[in-house]
């Protein structure tokens, strides 16, 4: 059985201020696959609002105490309801709910569904029982039952050292007292072998203690210890009175407590290694042979005290359990937890809302009359790497196709009054045209018509202004010095406007308010750098850096800077990346702000720039 759905209705941020629960219409709905959910998102995003929800209705193998609070009614109503959908439950698992089972017409297994509903009364929180039905209220779902729907669940910044040091109660001694190794049985008649053996090193402590024999003129055990204390309990208490000393009582709570867990030769371990230990030992829950009830874990914050190295190792491992009958829903803000699962895993929270990213909800995976709309799934399990990843957080998206444009855009941004760090903007270098796989994160094929993330695709419009014409001699190259020699034909583009529309529709055949394509006025990014009525004079002294032996000469003819560097952009000779440096470090020297006018070629990138930072803060 996995967790299909949850719904709330008037839960912490999500809610509708009114006291009347259209059972219809869930303020949020969340569905959940049956292994890897990954809750990413902003802060804030809702990502532990979620996870508390489930926590309130199933409870955990913890037994932490969770009750319901007046923070947890949405702002200004006393009405909440939580429901908890369960599916592919099995014939082993459904015998413990018979009682309040549905049937699945789909997919042809039970059903369950779990209900709890809360209200605030003269200002006093009215706690509600767990129902269970396939109607709107349901029926009580007895504690036997509800001992089968228990969760694991591992808190964010979770003290790791503390948990699995002996003391009473320890999380360690809770998860060794669930497993069935420690049950005891034929209702405790039988001791247990560690309570036999607690028995056994009991006795030769009070052997110990009560020793009479003396040593080398020593006095005994006896006399040192055991009798002082003994007289001064028969003048405490009574003439009857005598100590006792062991180890615990050898009974099984007990002595779980007195355990501790570490690992093997080593001491004095980090909060990652402790970290990393305490998560092994909770899955041990997971991992109980003929458990019929669920196998699910939560875990706030899988990053927390690990470095990146380490967080892949877990999650590649917690990704192979998933595929075993075990579900996980986590929530993180690491890139490197994000890069790592299935894209169709991830469920992004924002807007007071969820976007998951699988088959059912976005065109990654689907194929519209346009057949470049294909699986892009499999493309991003390849590219789509740690830095590419940040997008799932950022409140705005810049994509583009090269180190050029990654360089230079955010500098340019700051000298528009839009800082894409302060705004909380990603730029993310594709490094190829495959703009449309990225784009379809952000465009939906469900009822959800976009995630109000603003994202802009800066691309080249691709058109050449010089055209390569090769010297022809009776019908032969010439060749100088080993080099095809060519000259360069000036074209006369007229509709740039028309071109770039083509273009456009070319990178994204849908219309969408916030993923638009930002094309350059004219060739190329350098291009429109060189034609700029305000980078022009800036780009010249960096194309005379990088590249001397092409722009040594003082020429202020425009023609013969166009040619140069035509002949650097089709021979593929123009060192972009360096360019792009040399102009980004000079336009930090620049105090002032930049203003662009709406004619100038680079004002492509201005409007790319404020497109994605119509979000920002």
């Amino acid at each position: 059985m996995y967790l299909s759905q949850l719904k709330l209705w008037n839960f912490r941020k999500y809610g509708s201020q009114s006291n009347n629960l259209d059972l219809e219409n869930p303020n949020l709905t969340v569905p959940f696959e049956k292994g890897m959910n990954v809750l990413i998102g902003e802060n804030d995003s809702g990502k532990t609002a979620i996870i508390d929800a489930i926590k309130l209705v199933l409870k955990t193998h913890a037994y932490e105490w969770i009750k319901i609070e007046k923070s947890d009614f949405h702002r200004n109503t006393e009405k909440l309801r939580i429901e908890i959908h369960f599916k592919g439950i099995t014939d082993d698992e459904a015998k413990h709910f018979i009682e309040w089972l549905g049937w699945d017409e789909k997919e042809k297994t039970p059903e369950l569904i779990l209900i709890y509903q809360s209200e605030i009364r003269d200002n006093r929180i009215i706690a509600s029982d767990i129902k269970a039905g396939m109607d709107s209220t349901g029926f009580l779902l007895v504690a036997e039952a509800r001992e089968y729907l228990k969760s694991t669940y591992l808190k964010a910044l979770r003290d790791a050292d503390s948990e699995l040091m002996a003391k009473k109660n320890s999380r360690l001694s809770q998860i060794l007292q669930e497993h069935k190794l420690f049950k005891k049985k034929k209702d405790g008649i039988i001791k247990h072998e560690l309570e036999q053996i607690f028995d056994d090193a009991n006795g030769l402590i009070k052997n110990y203690f009560n020793d009479c024999k003396a040593i080398e003129g020593q006095k005994s055990n006896k006399e040192q210890i055991a009798n002082p204390i003994n007289n001064f309990l028969k003048d405490f208490i009574n003439e009857d009175s005598n100590s006792k000393f062991d180890i615990t009582e050898a009974e099984i709570k007990s002595i779980l407590e007195k355990i501790s867990l570490g690992i093997e030769g080593k001491n004095n371990l980090g909060l990652g290694t402790m970290n990393r230990l305490f998560m092994a030992a909770e899955l041990l829950h997971l991992k109980k042979e003929n458990y019929d009830g669920l196998k699910l874990c939560m875990i706030e914050e899988l990053e927390a005290h690990l470095h990146p190295q380490a967080q892949m190792k877990i999650i590649e491992t917690l990704d192979r359990e998933a595929r075993n009958d075990i579900q996980f829903i986590l929530t993180t803000h690491s890139p490197n937890i994000a890069s790592k699962v299935d894209l169709k895993s991830l469920i992004i929270c924002k807007d007071n809302d969820v976007f998951p990213l699988g088959v059912n909800y976005t065109y990654l995976g689907a194929k519209t009359n346009q057949s470049k709309y294909k699986n892009s799934y499999k493309y991003l399990e390849r590219f789509l790497d740690v830095t590419k990843s940040n997008l799932f957080f950022a409140k705005g998206v810049i994509l583009v196709e090269g180190w050029s444009e990654e360089i230079l855009i955010p500098e340019i941004a700051k000298k528009i009054n839009c800082d894409l760090t302060k705004k909380e903007i990603s730029i993310v270098n594709v490094g190829s045209t495959a703009y449309l796989d990225f784009a379809k994160v952000f465009l939906r094929k469900d009822d959800k018509k976009d995630l109000g993330i603003p994202v802009s695709i800066v691309s080249d419009l691709d058109v050449r202004e010089y055209e390569r014409q090769a010297v022809i001699e009776n019908s032969k190259q010439i060749e100088i010095s080993g080099q095809k020699q060519y000259r360069l034909i000036k074209q006369n583009i007229i509709n740039h406007a028309s071109l770039i529309k083509d273009k456009e529709n070319k990178i994204l055949d849908t219309e969408n308010n916030f993923v638009k394509p930002f094309i350059s006025k004219q060739w190329t990014f350098e291009w429109c750098l060189l034609k700029s009525k305000i980078l022009n004079s800036y780009f010249k002294e960096v194309l005379k850096s990088v590249h001397v032996g092409t722009f040594g000469e003082c020429n202020t003819d425009e023609d013969y800077w166009e040619g140069q560097l035509a002949k650097l952009l089709l021979s593929k000779n123009l060192n972009k990346t360096e360019l792009a440096y040399q102009l980004s470090e000079k336009l930090k020297q620049i105090n002032a702000p930049l203003v662009f006018e709406k004619d100038d070629t680079f004002h492509y990138i201005v409007d790319a720039i404020k497109h994605a930072c119509k979000n920002g803060n």
